[in-house]
């Protein structure tokens, strides 16, 4: 009669390694031995379970399907997001600043949306909660590094897997423009978190020529750019189809930065000849002061006011970092 006589003893992982080595060991001190694993076909074939004349049917864990939080799903990158995801029958939480028709859009195709400002810790914590990864997009406006540590912060509570962070091509820490350096240090917040992170850094957008709609419809393309820095424009939709392969398989990403752009570089001139050429007009480039910039997009009366300032602010951005380099 062993030590252990007449006890019970439950080995969790006792198919295999030590969890096996410790029930054989209990068994031989005289102690009833069940075991609980994870792996069926072993677990089955244990020889302890063999001995005890006794099989537990093992218990099928059930599957939690993944969730993922889509901040600024009421923009480009967001809301092309959010759809491919809902296509692919995922289920999708979105942070939307306020109810409007944009944000009861994506409730009408099958996102769950909730409110809450990204400067709002305790909102940006509820809409984390119960989210495995998430997308971080912040708006054109002040307080990038303050709601990147606090989103950050809310991601490590709620054991967030990972978070695809848009930042922009001349984030750097030398930048000149004050936009650039800011997401530059949000992305080291991120890395500094301990919540995988993956940076991605477009040029400009392509859906920005939509700003300049109504001028472009006067045959013109005022912009506060010079006629030799060249980029290549980057679709939303595209990057969206890239944020959204992360999101699901985020394992060979994690930790890396993806510069993001299109297929051709241009100048502003011929930019404004690919427009007037799929218009079928003439369409002519004018290299504008931002002053005049701002007053002729100001005077567009269906622009949001936030949207407004954030273009403004990112013409100034262009132009602090010079003509060499244009980024979203």
């Amino acid at each position: 009669m062993g030590r252990l006589a007449d006890k019970n003893i439950l080995i969790a992982g006792g198919n295999s390694g030590i969890g096996l080595a410790a029930a054989q060991e209990f068994e031989r001190e005289g102690a009833r031995v069940a075991i609980c694993g994870l792996n069926e076909r072993t677990l089955m074939s244990s020889d302890i379970l063999m001995r005890t004349h006794r099989r537990v049917r093992p218990r099928r864990r059930k599957m939690i399907q993944t969730k993922f939080l889509i901040t600024g799903a009421t923009g480009s990158t967001g809301g092309y997001t959010v759809r491919q995801l809902l296509e692919k029958n995922q289920a999708v939480r979105v942070l939307a600043h306020r109810s409007d028709e944009r944000s009861e859009q994506l409730q009408k195709v099958g996102a769950e949306v909730v409110f809450g400002d990204f400067l709002d810790f305790d909102a940006v914590r509820a809409a984390l909660n119960g989210v495995q990864r998430a997308y971080f997009c912040y708006p054109l406006s002040p307080g990038l590094v303050q709601a990147t540590a606090q989103f950050a912060q809310a991601a490590k509570e709620a054991g967030v897997e990972v978070i695809v962070n848009m930042s922009q091509k001349s984030a750097r820490s030398d930048a000149k423009s004050e936009a650039a350096r800011q997401h530059w240090l949000s992305e080291r917040v991120f890395d500094w978190s301990g919540v995988p992170a993956v940076h991605l850094r477009p040029t400009f957008f392509a859906e920005w020529l939509l700003n300049l709609a109504p001028m472009i419809r006067q045959g013109r393309m005022p912009v506060p750019l010079g006629s030799t820095g060249r980029h290549a424009p980057v679709a939303a939709e595209d990057q969206a189809r890239l944020i959204v392969g992360i999101l699901q398989n985020p394992g060979p990403h994690m930790g890396k930065t993806y510069p993001l752009f299109g297929p051709v570089e241009l100048t502003q001139p011929e930019i404004a000849a690919v427009v007037g050429k799929v218009l079928g007009k003439e369409v002519k480039y004018e290299n504008v002061p931002i002053e005049t910039f701002a007053e002729l997009r100001s005077g567009r009366s269906n622009q949001p006011r936030r949207t407004a300032q954030g273009s403004l602010l990112i013409r100034r951005h262009l132009i602090q970092g010079g003509p060499d380099r244009i980024c979203q």
